[in-house]
């Protein structure tokens, strides 16, 4: 399967009305902390592949005793951009049960930390595209279109979120193509 996302920076405030009016159906909110590898025989930045474990829980609500929902840890591989057009690319990713388990597997197979993105995101479905309001620590705040396809549909894939970003006013043209990874780093290498 191959995930095609477009993205673009965004006022959440402009964003949430245009949701409710267009009947976007709210799914969730989580918090993700995401630590991003290198690889020991092969340059990541290069080959435009990303390896990353996420960790993310729902966040406490405002009631009594509610502490949010126990982490959950993935592992992602990302595969290089296909196309200019947008981010579409391979994706794999799988649960895994213990987090610290996999940092070992990665730190005994020489792969290293690279960073770590944290972010806020609120996830909605729209004409059968996930729509993610994201709020990712240092970067500020973005909107996602993204959804999953056989390589054979990526254009009409991509065509389709072009269309949910216009539908909410936000222009598609104006999409952003490099990962928060490569936002932080590009933000850290400028200081």
């Amino acid at each position: 399967m191959y995930e095609v996302e477009v993205k673009v920076r965004a006022d959440h405030e402009a964003v949430e009305p245009a949701l409710e009016a267009a009947g976007a159906e709210f799914v969730d909110s989580v918090v993700q902390a995401d630590t991003y590898y290198d690889a020991p025989h092969r340059d990541f930045a290069e080959t435009d592949e990303a390896l990353r474990i996420r960790r993310e829980h729902s966040p406490a609500s405002d009631g009594p005793g509610d502490e949010g929902s126990p982490e959950t840890t993935k592992i992602t591989y990302k595969g290089p951009l296909l196309e200019a057009e947008s981010k579409s690319r391979e994706e794999h990713e799988t649960t895994v049960a213990d987090a610290e388990a996999v940092v070992g597997i990665f730190d005994g197979l020489g792969f290293e930390p690279a960073a770590t993105v944290r972010k806020e995101r609120a996830h909605y479905r729209l004409d059968g595209y996930t729509v993610t309001l994201d709020s990712v620590d240092g970067l500020g705040e973005f909107v996602e279109v993204e959804t999953e396809t056989a390589d054979d549909d990526i254009e009409t894939a991509r065509e389709g979120a072009r269309a949910v970003l216009d539908d909410l006013g936000l222009d598609p043209d104006e999409q952003i193509r490099t990962s928060y990874l490569g936002l932080l780093l590009a933000d850290d290498a400028s200081e």
